[in-house]
């Protein structure tokens, strides 16, 4: 009988179907798709008979099974599916009687080993070709444009993927035994391990593998590929296979590290971590830096591996550190993961052996420096790593500073996200700091400085002890021998006379040691001698003077001497030598470690407490940082800041104050994520107290909000309220809370009175989300609140008038239909205001003026008839005034000349008085305005529209009666009534115009009786010149102009000379602030004296500026100041010395950018006007404006433009400095390849200006950042010849001569002679000015009529540098031109005449 065939496993299922030679198995006949169930039949039953040889004469069959695969039924592939499972489970349950069978034949193995790689080639092909069948239909369900989906997945997918983990574990079955034998004892074949390993590699491929539901399944191919690595020596492929799936298949990884953790655990496997790590570690860092998707394979799996098995890592860790300096950051980020997790779960702890701490030590520092990567992404990695260690306590006590500090130092990152986890670090930090629950470094210094002069103190104190045994009795000795035993020596030469007679033995043995020790420590070692020789003879035989005899004298001499010295500090004081020695060392050791202890636990102590110091010093440094990026454009930013502040705060650093409260602005952001972080923030720090009852809660929820309301401003309360209100609307504030302010309010519970006033502001602020807090306590506020002890402290009832006006600001203007919440005239509210202020209105107090001016706000806001109330006031105060003025005329001849009272010759008053008066009157007119325009004027409103309703139903009632017979007339009455109603608003706002302007200052009204006060004080600054009173007179003057246009218009000129000649600032503010309200009012009178609200923004006194440029700020971005060349004043606020007045022109240019091209139209104004010499704006000032006017420009037209006209200018520039100032405006350009196209075509407008290498170096740095950008390489080529020009130009220096002649450049105007510069800020105007530029410029209608007839029409404006136009040399230097000759070009903003005119 011929042999078997022998199954050789092929390379491709079409190897099996040629004729491989003699003795090899061929696939006789693929059978047709309709003989495959009967064969299949047939397979089944000789499988019955024969077992797992049947497949043997069988193969074809289910061969033909894979060949067709694709074109099949389910049925049939299933049927195959479940023969081929049961065939192979037979042979896996026989085989090992078979293995163990000593008998087994040949051709029996022979058979089987073929019976097994058929079985195993048709199981795993069909395997396959399930798995690819189920990944196709996956990606159908994948797609939305396919239909019936669902029929797809139900073919044969559902029982692959129950059928899969059954399979898998019965090839790990199989794979387990000892299938070595059926190859003769050799090692199975490889081909067979890579047959059975292949599926599981194939399955792996799923990109849904990752997935939960399939946890089993991959459990099971771990399990498989492990009994390969174990029986099979699989270890060489699997390295091999694994690293080029984690290369193109990112999704494997997480799979693999588990798997192989789990090898190395419960296999033993761990020489294959170091396998694996070693092939990624020998990858080239510059191929990996080009494969980004080979990247993260390895990365996802080094960082995953480590986080599972950091020991085996770590042992491994080397082979991976070349890829720290490698380009992609990927592997960077993963390495350095990885360092962190054998940080914290190997390297960590107090009892690591030396090898261990000096590798952790390594980590550390590789880690620390990281933090300073070149990626962005790197550094934010590495601190959140260092997070996760402070975190994990695995960070040394060594290392904590000097993490803090780079932790601080990248708050300065120009990432974000490198930002926002530094700020996360220090938090972290924070929270798990060793040192003290409390971190102030003010709190610190103090036991600070008390433990280190305590330490010096003890070491100052142990010295002398701690010198003494240093150098041992016996040492000194031998140091001293060769003297002493020189000086032993001379004794026994001739003695010079008299010297016995000095040194005399004394009569007792003991008092004899005691002289011959003191001799020696005089260093007088022959004195010593010769008494210890004479001492021999007279003592001889007694202690310590026993010696051998006579032979030796010399050597019995220096023993004497010896025992002498090394024993002589216990023998001096002591009647008892060899007694009291041995104590007294005894605690001479007990008294000597016990100084030692306690040093060195005061050293420790001193070493703890200078750690903590230098920790909160870092963290208060990083606290004046983070606070400032509470207004950056990041949300997340701004929310981690936030947060960490909340943190600071729990751990009471005193600075965190100033951070809560800088982010109480943030409540009013736009961002929904910033306003909800606030709302958090305090809702940790406020409402979430650690007491038990609610009475405390309540008591801590209201002291910490107090401190808070301590010296805060106006804009703090509001914010704070706007909080406050959420909380209450919310229903977060107990009753409790409220409970406890009524009480410190009505002074039930003890309190201070700045405690009490507090308490009547938070319940203030709580009104404003429940106004029924307020009014159902009205009565009481106005008791307790305006009682006769009122008049002690106006602080109180100026809150009380604040707290009840938010019953009137709280209605909806939604509910206009409804009468307006209004208290009768008598009420007893308005009765106790009149009272209270009439009382303090004779009395002198620097708090009655602002309580006045809430109780005239609250009467207009809250009382019908309020002017009539208000009038009674001012006609009681007044007469007051009057009565005092009558006693000071009836003793004018004693007080006429009393320094504290003004006079005006006719009688004397006091300063208080008349300051009262005069605030009293502006107050009053003020709200009269503010009552006419708003309150009288909505009433008039509503009460017309409730006419037009009743009016319109009683029509719908007529209509619906006589709708037969209506065609067209509903839509006519509506459009009669809407007619009627826009007519109506401009009646009813003319009626209140006519009384503004005719009878609030005319002689029948009160307030014009005040006015020539008010204008005398302000006339007269000499004679009045109390600064208070003038600052009074100026606001009530401004106030008195907003009544009347006409009046207004009448004082204008005053109202801007004080404004620019009064010496006192406070007259100054508040006349910008009068100014900025009339130009809002009255806008046409207003604008021919804008120049003068420009000029206050060069003003001496910094509070004036910043007032200034509020005003400014307000008017421009309401555009009721038209912008011209002169918004270059608020350009030069970006470098005020003061940073309050910098942040309010960063604001204003901020909102500016958001208004279109606002920024960009005005750029060329702001060049020529600061680059001009006149200017005094020195260069590197001016850098510094550009630098932020030029953040604003984003866009790429806007960029081309202005490189356009920017080179442009340089053909009308005129000294050196415009020519760097217009060069480096062009260096902060992004240029596009568009820029460097428009750089080239107008290059002859500054080659000759190249000489300079200022200009050059500019021009080159244009250049630089364009080829940083990334340049496409038809660009390069233009860049490359621009780059040509311009040196050539540099080097050469074209003549200007040249130019002229080639036609490219006009004549340049000769310049006028100039001051020099020297401040970097314009000076402020002198006041001394004449009273010549106050002259009243002609209304605005009036100069645009004779400018009309003066010049013809003027073309369409377009936008163009100020000078682009070219000007005569003679006309540059008139210094007063006319409107219809003033060029282009703006003149300095001291030519008042050749002010443009709109």
């Amino acid at each position: 009988m011929a042999a078997a065939p022998e199954f050789h496993l092929p390379l491709a299922p079409a190897d099996l179907l040629r004729d491989g030679g003699p003795g090899r198995y061929v696939v006789q006949e693929v059978l047709s798709v309709h003989e495959l169930p009967p064969a299949l039949a047939a397979f089944r039953a000789a499988f019955r008979a024969q077992g797992a040889l049947a497949v043997l004469q069988h193969f074809d069959c289910v061969y033909s099974v894979l060949h067709h695969f694709r074109t099949l039924g389910t049925a049939v592939k299933e049927d195959a599916l479940e023969l081929m499972m049961h065939v192979v489970s037979h042979h896996s349950s026989d085989l090992p009687a078979i293995l163990s069978d000593s008998g087994l034949s040949h051709a029996d193995r022979a058979a089987h080993l073929n019976a097994l790689k058929m079985n195993c080639y048709l199981l795993t092909g069909l395997m396959d070709a399930f798995e690819m069948e189920t990944c196709k239909n996956s990606c159908l369900e994948a797609d939305p444009g396919r239909k019936s989906r669902k029929n797809h997945a139900k073919t044969s997918g559902s029982l692959w993927e129950e059928e899969r983990e059954p399979l898998l574990q019965l090839l790990t079955q199989l794979l387990q035994l000892d299938l070595r034998q059926l190859w003769g004892g050799l090692a199975v074949e490889e081909e067979f391990v890579s047959l059975m390993t292949g599926s599981c590699y194939r399955i792996l491929e799923n990109p849904s593998i990752g997935l939960q539901r399939y946890r089993v399944t991959r459990e099971a191919l771990t399990h498989l590929l492990a009994a390969a690595l174990v029986h099979c020596d699989h270890m060489f492929s699997a390295t091999l296979k694994i690293t080029q799936m984690l290369q193109h298949f990112e999704h494997v990884a997480p799979v693999f590290a588990q798997a192989v953790s789990l090898w190395a655990k419960e296999y033993g496997l761990k020489s294959l971590v170091g396998e694996l790590l070693r092939e990624i570690g020998q990858k080239c860092p510059q191929d990996l830096a080009r494969e980004a998707s080979g990247v993260k394979g390895y990365a996802t799996f080094i960082s995953e591996l480590a986080e599972q098995i950091p020991t085996l890592v770590l042992s491994n860790m080397s082979v991976l550190l070349p890829h720290l300096d490698g380009e992609s950051y990927t592997m960077r980020n993963a390495i350095l993961a990885a360092m962190a997790e054998v940080l914290v779960q190997v390297l960590n702890g107090d009892q690591l052996e030396e090898a261990a701490r000096g590798t952790r030590d390594k980590f550390l520092d590789m880690l620390q420096a990281h933090v300073c990567d070149v990626h962005g992404f790197v550094r934010s990695r590495v601190l959140q790593l260092f997070t996760r260690i402070v975190q994990c306590k695995a960070l040394p006590l060594t290392q904590f500073q000097s993490v803090v500090s780079l932790a601080v130092g990248r708050l300065k990152d120009k990432s974000v996200l490198v930002v926002k986890n530094a700020i996360q670090l220090l938090a972290v930090f924070l929270s798990n700091n060793p040192f003290s629950s409390k971190l102030s470094w003010t709190d610190l210094d103090g036991p600070l400085k008390k433990e280190v002069q305590k330490l010096k103190e003890m070491r100052d104190r142990s010295r002398p002890t701690a010198v003494a045994p240093v150098i041992a009795p016996e040492e000194e000795w031998q140091a001293m021998l060769p003297e002493v035993r020189a000086a032993t020596q001379q004794l026994f030469q001739p003695l010079q006379e008299g010297e016995e007679e000095v040194l005399e033995v004394e009569e007792t043995a003991e008092r004899t040691v005691e002289q011959i020790t003191g001799l020696l420590k005089k260093l007088n070692y022959k004195s010593a001698a010769r008494l210890t020789q004479k001492a021999l003879c007279r003592f001889q035989g007694k202690e310590p003077f026993v010696g051998p005899g006579e032979e030796n004298e010399e050597a019995t001499i220096l023993g004497v001497l010896k025992r002498l010295y090394t024993g002589s500090c216990p023998g001096e004081n002591s009647e008892d030598p060899p007694r009291d020695n041995s104590s007294d060392k005894i605690e001479e050791v007990i008294q000597e470690e016990q100084p030692q202890t306690e040093l060195v636990k005061q050293e420790m102590l001193v070493h703890y407490l200078q750690d903590a110091y230098n920790f909160s010093v870092k963290i208060t440094e990083a606290l004046n940082l983070i606070s400032k990026m509470m207004y950056e454009n990041s949300v997340s930013v701004v929310q981690e800041a936030i947060e960490f502040f909340v943190t600071v705060s729990q751990f009471g650093v005193p600075q965190a104050l100033l951070g809560v409260r800088r982010m109480l602005p943030l409540i009013w952001s736009k961002e929904p994520g910033i306003k909800e972080a606030v709302l958090n923030a305090y809702r940790q720090l406020y409402l979430s107290p650690s007491e038990d009852s609610e009475r405390a809660k309540a008591q801590a929820l209201v002291h910490s909000l107090s401190l808070i309301m301590v010296d805060a401003s106006l804009g703090t309360i509001q914010c704070l309220e706007e909080i406050i209100s959420e909380f209450v609307q919310k229903d977060e504030i107990k009753p409790a809370v409220t409970q406890l302010l009524w009480e410190r309010f009505t002074e039930k519970s003890p309190c201070s009175s700045l405690e009490r006033r507090a308490a009547l502001m938070l319940l203030g602020m709580m009104a404003r989300g429940k106004p029924e807090i307020i009014g159902s306590n009205l009565d009481i506020l106005v008791t307790m609140g305006l009682s006769e002890k009122a008049c002690e402290d106006y602080r109180l009832p100026q809150e009380v008038c604040n707290v009840i006006s938010k019953l009137a600001s709280n209605p909806k203007p939604a509910l206009e239909k409804s009468a307006p919440f209004r208290l009768p005239q008598n009420h007893m509210l308005f009765g106790c205001l009149s009272e209270t202020v009439s009382k303090g209105f004779a009395q002198p107090s620097s708090h009655w003026i602002p309580f006045m001016e809430a109780a005239v706000t609250l009467i207009y806001q809250l009382a019908e008839g309020a002017e009539e109330i208000c009038a009674d006031i001012l006609h009681v105060c007044s007469q007051q005034a009057l009565e005092k003025l009558q006693e000071a005329d009836e003793q004018k001849a004693d007080a006429r000349d009393s320094p504290s009272r003004v006079s005006d010759g006719a009688g004397s008053l006091s300063t208080f008085l008349l300051l009262h008066l005069v605030a009293l009157v502006g107050q009053v007119a003020l709200q009269q305005v503010a009552y006419l325009e708003v309150s009288v004027s909505a009433e008039l409103r509503r009460r017309r529209l409730l006419k037009e309703e009743k009016i319109k139903k009683q029509y719908d009632t007529n209509t619906k009666k006589q709708r037969p017979q209506s065609t067209g007339n509903e839509t006519t009455m509506e459009e009669e009534l809407g007619l009627v109603g826009a007519t109506a608003d401009d009646t009813e706002a003319e009626l209140i115009r006519s009384i503004c302007e005719t009878e609030l200052l005319d002689g029948k009204h009160l307030l014009s009786a005040f006015v020539p006060l008010v204008l005398k004080i302000c006339n007269n600054p000499g004679l009045y010149s109390d600064s208070a009173l003038s600052a009074a007179a100026a606001l009530t003057l401004g106030k008195l102009c907003m009544i009347s246009s006409e009046f207004c218009d009448s004082h204008l000129r005053l109202l801007f000379t004080m404004m620019e000649k009064s010496t006192l600032p406070d007259v100054r503010s508040n006349l910008i602030i009068a100014a900025g309200d009339l130009a809002i009012r009255f806008p046409n009178l207003v604008e021919p004296w804008t120049s003068h609200l420009y000029a206050r923004l060069r003003d001496p006194c910094p509070t004036v500026r910043q007032t200034a440029g509020l005003v400014m700020t307000h008017l421009i971005l309401k555009d009721m100041v038209k912008v011209k060349g002169q918004v270059s004043e608020m350009a030069t606020l970006l470098i005020d010395p003061e940073e309050a007045i910098v942040g309010v022109a960063q604001n204003f240019f901020g909102e500016l950018a958001n208004k279109g091209n606002a920024v960009y139209n005005l750029l060329p104004d702001i060049i020529s006007h600061l680059s001009d010499p006149n200017s005094s704006i020195e260069e590197e000032s001016f850098h510094t404006i550009m630098r932020h006017l030029f953040s604003y420009i984003t866009k790429d037209k806007q960029t081309e433009s202005l490189v356009e006209k920017l080179c442009q200018r340089f053909r009308t520039a005129r000294t050196e400095r415009q020519y760097r100032d217009l060069s480096h405006c062009l260096a902060l350009l992004p240029v596009s390849e568009r820029g460097l196209h428009k750089l080239q075509d107008n290059y002859d407008c500054f080659a000759d200006k190249l000489q300079d290498p200022a200009v050059y170096n500019c021009f080159q740095t244009v250049l630089a950042r364009f080829r940083r950008a990334g340049i496409k390489p038809e660009t390069k080529a233009l860049a490359e010849e621009l780059e040509q020009k311009l040196s050539a130009s540099h080097n050469r220096g074209l003549d200007s001569t040249e130019i002229r002649q080639d036609g490219s450049q006009t004549p340049m105007p000769a310049p006028a002679k100039r001051k020099p510069t020297g401040s970097s800020r314009r000076p402020p105007l002198s006041p001394a000015n004449t009273d010549d530029d106050f002259v009243t410029p002609p209304p605005r209608t009036l100069r645009n009529h004779k400018r009309a007839q003066k010049r013809p029409p003027r073309k369409k404006a377009i936008i163009t540098f100020s000078s682009d136009e070219e000007n005569n040399s003679e006309d540059e230097l008139l210094a007063e031109l006319r409107e219809e000759e003033t060029p282009t070009k703006t003149t300095p903003i001291t030519r008042s005449s050749a002010r443009r005119l709109r």
